[in-house]
């Protein structure tokens, strides 16, 4: 059995504006090629098909559309999915009766019996390869509150899920004697999240990483989805996230990433070059005389959806008001698309920092106010007195400002 693992497509994303829909036309046609030359026997999408869960006409037409092809292109082929935390679960799930005609299985919701048990059977799904049982998957798609059994908190509930699916599976007559694959969108311990980059971390709200013990090591694999970064988890060659296809922001810029494939004989990753690069120019903040010169090298001509998108950080002083003017008059006539322009401060002395002010609008204020308190009186913060004022304060002021 030869399996494709696929994740955090992000079906429909705009990038600083610019629409992406010919980038995951290019990497979706590439998917199916894949496929093809692989001869998979099934593919595993885990979870954040779609950016959003509202998603444009034409982000699910481009969804639909490979679904049919590819069970046009790979008819032995077996499809399943299951939805991610920017997707909508009712909605990924509402066209499944049709999908299951084509060999696809979507699971987004987690269902319960009449006496509110969790349905276990509905996700578990048997795997067919040439007609006859192969494996299971446990198709767990993205666990929000009242979707796991109550443990305490949500990592020991999650693994209180995986633990009671397991145990399902080897207790049932069908499935006992079967290899198990596992599928899952979540952030796992031990894994790597992008460099300075804000969109994972926000993405499961606070909650607790999952230990990656909650996948019994008897697991023949375990396709994980939500950290864009293709990775084992912990070390385990067989936990793995198959990574964004193509990079969510600046940070995740240098990945290399496409699709992971499991084979008899050992696990592999194939890389997709995205259509699209992402350049941050400099590669540190300088001065605008060096930003501008590096601007003037740039190649000419028009813009298209295959030129790069760049970043650009810039070295102030202070405010540049005239700054983004003369950018924009250096990049007419580049064959680039710009999204941001970075201004970052100027070290002042020892003990400072460079701040961009991207990262200024993102900075808590409790934690400046300490930063500052402990620069000027040492220990280690503003007592828990004063941080409690602090917050009153602070509350207050918002509320006047959204008045």
């Amino acid at each position: 059995m030869k399996i494709i693992h696929t994740a955090d497509w992000h079906l429909g994303q705009t990038f600083f504006d610019y629409d992406r829909t010919p980038e995951h036309v290019a990497f979706l046609e590439w998917l199916k090629v894949v496929v093809v030359e692989q001869k998979a026997d099934l593919l595993l999408v885990s979870g954040d098909v779609f950016d959003n869960s509202n998603p444009s006409a034409r982000a699910q037409n481009l969804y639909y559309t490979f679904l049919w092809e590819i069970s046009r292109c790979a008819p032995g082929l077996q499809v399943i999915i299951v939805a991610g935390n920017h997707d909508s679960a009712a909605r990924l799930e509402a066209p499944a009766p049709l999908l299951e005609g084509l060999n696809i299985t979507v699971r987004g919701i987690v269902r319960r019996d009449p006496s509110g048990e969790i349905d276990l059977g509905y996700l578990a799904v048997p795997v067919n390869v040439n007609g006859e049982p192969a494996a299971v998957c446990l198709a767990v798609p993205y666990l929000r509150q009242g979707d796991y059994p109550d443990a305490g908190s949500y990592s020991l509930g999650v693994e209180a899920l995986y633990k009671q699916l397991h145990g399902f599976v080897k207790d049932s007559d069908s499935y006992k004697d079967l290899p198990i694959i596992a599928m899952g969108h979540l952030q796992a311990t031990g894994s790597r999240l992008s460099e300075n980059d804000r969109w994972e971390r926000s993405v499961i709200g606070g909650l607790e990483a999952v230990s990656p013990d909650s996948f019994h090591q008897e697991f023949l694999y375990t396709a994980l989805g939500h950290l864009h970064k293709a990775q084992r988890v912990s070390g385990r060659e067989n936990v793995r996230y198959s990574g964004s296809p193509l990079p969510m922001s600046f940070s995740e810029k240098n990945y290399k990433q496409g699709a992971t494939i499991i084979a008899p004989d050992g696990i592999s990753q194939l890389v997709f070059d995205p259509p699209a690069r992402l350049v941050t120019i400099p590669s540190a903040p300088a001065a605008i005389e060096e930003v501008l010169y590096q601007l003037a090298q740039l190649p000419e001509g028009e813009a298209t959806v295959q030129s790069p998108y760049i970043e650009i950080k810039v070295l102030v002083d202070g405010p540049e008001p005239s700054l983004r003017h003369k950018i924009e008059r250096a990049l007419t006539g580049k064959a680039v698309r710009l999204t941001r322009i970075e201004a970052v401060l100027k070290e002042k002395g020892p003990g400072t920092k460079m701040i961009s002010s991207s990262e200024v609008k993102e900075l808590n204020p409790l934690e400046v106010a300490n930063g500052y308190f402990v620069a000027k009186y040492g220990g280690e913060g503003m007592p828990e007195t004063m941080q409690r004022l602090f917050s009153e304060a602070l509350e207050k002021a918002q509320k006047e400002v959204q008045r």
